[in-house]
């Protein structure tokens, strides 16, 4: 009796294990099928489902990173990047989710810009720039470096210091944007940044981030924020609550590019300094895709050369002037610039 049991019970867990491994090789055995692993924009999509088994497959749908497409799909007004692609599967009574990862470049190869120095002001040579803008015609920074972080007004023709707070020892500053009378400073590992009045400085609030790793660099469109991480992703935020509401992610026609650092919006494109580059790239923030690059390394050399010397950092526009400012952390100068496409 307990044997016959036995060999009952033993004979239905075979049963169960192969039914399982026949739902299993099915799932093993589909697959989504692309035209390549990366793609660039404006190319066309086309998607299907590898079945070697030939199994009957009653329906599928597609989705790129959460959205409907059709099977063939043109990449128009989408962002660049890292794309998911996820098929869902009909097989008779049974659903299979497949998944697939994809990159989509951009489709121009950017274009090369010179610049002519118009103007060379004093800059402070203990500020470690992060951050730098023009609001109604005042330039205000933000400079890094636990113990020595500091959000700042700033006169930019004498380089004297119109208004100062430091930060507590344990803040390395990092970027800055200032949007309706109010300034918004980043900093760099801890995951938060604070909101000033930008008359009086009077701290208003503190916000926690995202899901972005660090703070790098900041700015506005006049509605939104752009904040960077130090990766290629430039994250968007809601100005009210600081949410990070969605990301784009900045490549060429090659790949993508990390290290994004200080931004700065200019004419509807944002401006970005490349962490250890001395450069600056022009990024489409529909898409994420470079437009445009800058080669700053010449002016490193034009600085006083001293041992804290490090890297360019700091782009503002001055729409009244139609010019850029730049600098760098621990620099002695700061350069008024006009840009020209070669």
């Amino acid at each position: 009796m307990h044997i016959s049991k036995y060999f009952i019970l033993l004979a239905l867990s075979l049963f169960l294990s192969n039914c399982g491994d026949t739902n299993a090789s099915k799932l093993s055995s589909l697959s989504i099928k692309t035209p390549a692993k990366s793609l660039m924009l404006g190319d066309t999509l086309t998607l299907s489902i590898n079945n070697p088994k030939n199994y009957k497959v009653t329906n599928v749908s597609f989705q790129l990173n959460g959205k409907p497409i059709e099977d063939v799909s043109v990449l128009n007004e989408i962002t660049l990047g890292q794309k998911e692609i996820t098929a869902t599967v009909s097989l008779g009574d049974n659903t299979e989710t497949l998944t697939k990862s994809i990159q989509v470049f951009n489709n121009i190869i950017p274009s090369y810009y010179k610049y002519e120095v118009i103007n060379t002001y004093p800059h402070d040579i203990t500020s470690y720039t992060q951050g730098l803008e023009f609001y109604n015609g005042e330039l205000y920074e933000s400079t890094g470096q636990k113990g020595e972080s500091k959000l700042r007004k700033v006169n930019f023709e004498t380089g004297e210091v119109l208004k100062n707070i430091n930060l507590e020892d344990q803040y390395f500053g990092e970027g800055l944007t200032i949007l309706n009378d109010k300034a918004y400073q980043l900093t760099w590992q801890a995951k938060r940044g604070f909101v000033y009045d930008v008359n009086t400085f009077e701290k208003l609030s503190t916000f926690n981030y995202g899901t972005s790793k660090e703070g790098w660099g900041i700015c506005n469109d006049g509605e939104t924020l752009y904040k960077s991480d130090g990766t290629e992703k430039i994250y968007l935020l809601n100005p009210e609550n600081l949410n990070e509401k969605s990301h784009i992610e900045v490549y060429t026609e090659k790949g993508k590019i990390p290290n994004l650092n200080e931004m700065e919006w200019i004419n509807g494109k944002i401006f970005a300094n490349i962490y250890q580059r001395n450069g600056v790239v022009i990024i489409n923030p529909k898409t994420g895709g470079v437009e445009g690059v800058i080669d700053f390394k010449p002016l490193r050399k034009l600085v006083t050369q001293h041992p804290e010397l490090d890297v360019l950092n700091g782009i503002a526009y001055h729409p009244e002037r139609e010019t850029i400012f730049v600098t760098g952390k621990n620099w002695d100068k700061l350069f008024e610039v006009k840009i020209m496409k070669q």
